[in-house]
Parts: C-alpha cells; structure tokens; sequence
C-alpha cells in the first residue's frame, strides 16, 4: 500500500515538474547549460591529472636519460682504465637504467596519446553541446515567435468576435433609432394635418381687412384722398399713374 502511494505521489511530481518545464523551457535550458559547465570542470580536473603523469614521465624520462649518459662513460672509463669490476657494475646499472627508460618512454608515449585523445573528446564534446544549445536556443526563439504569433492570432479572432457583436449592437439601436425617427415624423404630420388652414386664412384676411381701414382712417384725417386697390390687370396698364396722395390742387 506505501509502495503504491509513493509511486502515486511520484507520479504527481514528475507530471507537475513536466508541466513547469515545458511552461519554462529557457530555465531547463540553463540548468542545462550550467550542468555542462559543471562536468566540462570536472572533466578538466581528470585531464589535469592525466596530464601531470605525462609531466612526472617526461621528468623521469629525462632523468634516467642523463643516468644512461652517465653511466654508459663510466663503463668506458673504467673499461679503459682496466677497472673491469667497477666496468662490470657500471655496465650491470647502465642496462637496468636502459630498461626502465625504455618502459618510461613506452608509458609516456602511450600517455600522450591518451592525453591528446582526451583533449579531442572533450573538444568534440564541447562542440556538439554547443552546437545542440545553439539549437535550442533557436528553437526557444521560434518557439516565442510562434506563441506570440499565436497569442496575436486570437486576440484578433478575439477582437473579430468583439467587434461583430457590436456591430450587431449597433445595427439593432439603428433600428430603434429609425424606428422612433419614423414614430415623430408619423405624429409631426398627423398634428400638422390636424390644424385648420381654414382660421389662417380667415385671420389673415381679418388682418389685411384692419390694416385697409386704418389706412383709410388716416387718409382721411390728413385730407388725402385714397384709391382702392388696383387689380393686377390695372396695374400692368400703360398709363400714366395718377397721384393719389398729397395736397388737392386749388
């Protein structure tokens, strides 16, 4: 039963951890980058160490190359000089100090080359985690481009959205509009049919009628004489008007 909870329980965790790295793919990247930092350190420190035994063999190496100098001129002095033991013992040094410095440059030579291998693999290493970073990075760049290519395709599908529901707004408060415009055009003339035309023209006629008597009136308090009115035939007539106002000839 504990067993299948904690797998349960891991099972969470590994699908919560799933979901923040695909959320934030640059921060993997990092930790990434900075766990190759982390092993191309180390690997330096073994190679480091690789390289110091290639220095420990080509001191050893130039070591035992002077004793073999040294020892092959003695051999011949004392060969020489007719000091055959002391030769002999020189001689017995100088083939042991010949076969280590043969061993030492067999193990230096295999070292270098292990070095150099070494050094290749971390460079072709290094290289093609580079390369592959570089790829990611360039695949984060699109992967931001394209979500905010996709962001931006549906805030405007969103904004398409939007703006056809206003528009749809606005074409039914132009209905109402129109419709209420019609209402008060309707009742504007159904008023105006309803006035009578007939006591306009019975006060203007009231009016025109008052405005003759005054004029009457002061005609005659001022003794002028007043004609009626021409018709519209009179007045197209040829001849000379007659003057109407103004003091009587005596």
């Amino acid at each position: 039963m504990f067993k299948r909870i904690s797998n349960l329980v891991r099972g969470f965790l590994g699908l919560f951890i799933s979901g923040l790295e695909k959320q934030n793919p640059e921060a993997l990247l990092e930790v990434e980058k900075e766990n190759l930092r982390k092993q191309i350190a180390n690997y330096n420190q073994g190679l480091a160490a690789h390289a110091g035994l290639c220095e420990r063999l080509m001191a050893q190496v130039r070591k035992l190359e002077n004793d073999e100098r040294e020892f092959r001129a003695k051999t011949a002095a004392n060969l020489r000089a007719g000091n055959r033991d002391a030769a002999g013992q020189y001689a017995l040094r100088l083939q042991t100090v010949q076969r280590e410095l043969a061993e030492n440059r067999a193990q230096l030579e295999q070292a270098e080359t292990t070095y150099k291998e070494l050094v290749k693999a971390r460079d072709v290493s290094i290289k093609a985690a580079k390369a592959k970073i570089e790829a990611l990075k360039s695949s984060l760049d699109d992967l931001k481009i394209k979500r905010a290519t996709a962001e931006l395709t549906e805030m405007a599908s969103g904004m398409i959205s939007t703006i056809g529901g206003s528009g749809d707004t606005l074409n039914r408060l132009h209905e109402m509009v129109e419709e209420e415009r019609t209402k008060a055009a309707g009742r504007a003339r159904v008023a105006r049919d309803s006035l009578n035309t007939g006591d306009f023209e019975v006060k203007e006629s009231e009016q025109k009628a008052l405005a003759d008597q005054a004029l009457a009136d002061f005609a005659a308090q001022e003794g002028l004489a007043l004609e009626a009115p021409s018709s519209p035939a009179a007045a197209g007539s040829t001849d000379a008007p007659v003057k109407t106002m103004g003091p009587q000839a005596q």
